[in-house]
């Protein structure tokens, strides 16, 4: 019981020692979004793609954001890819009161897991029930995922 409670203490430990680190590393903090008010670590269950580079995650965004001007009202989110190897995506609302809670971050995610089920990749492996939009950002080789309000609100997740 003792030991048990001594590794429930070294893991609780390792794990705010690793997103304390995380955060001090980000530097897009304070300039796209607010210092992350939570962290959580990802563990997906699909590989990053062989050929996942800095022009393909580039190109992710590109084609998001495209979709997103194609529609007949004004984005709700601006969608993009920052870091030197564009490895970090960063979702930030651009309505006041829409994105505001941690809640309606997974919210968002899992509306984006809903449209990357519907994907020609996620469905030619066949792991549209079973896959994410994080797995999906997993493949494309992104490391984290940060998704705000961009005024007071932040939640970062790191993809392993």
């Amino acid at each position: 019981m003792r030991i048990s409670r001594r590794l429930a203490g070294v893991s609780a430990a390792i794990y705010v020692l690793t997103a304390v680190a995380a955060l001090a590393d980000d530097r897009h903090a304070g300039y796209y979004y607010p210092d992350p008010a939570t962290t959580e670590t990802y563990k997906a269950r699909a590989k990053t793609l062989a050929g996942a580079d800095r022009a393909q995650r580039i190109a992710f965004v590109t084609g998001v954001t495209l979709k997103q001007r194609d529609r007949p009202y004004s984005p709700v989110l601006a969608i993009f890819a920052k870091g030197e190897e564009a490895e970090k995506l960063i979702i930030v609302g651009l309505v006041d009161g829409r994105l505001d809670t941690i809640y309606r971050a997974r919210a968002v995610l899992a509306m984006m897991t809903a449209t990357a089920r519907a994907t020609p990749i996620f469905q030619e492996y066949q792991v549209e029930e079973i896959f994410t939009f994080l797995d999906l950002c997993k493949m494309l080789g992104f490391s984290q995922v940060t998704i705000s309000n961009g005024k007071d609100f932040a939640h970062q997740i790191l993809i392993e």
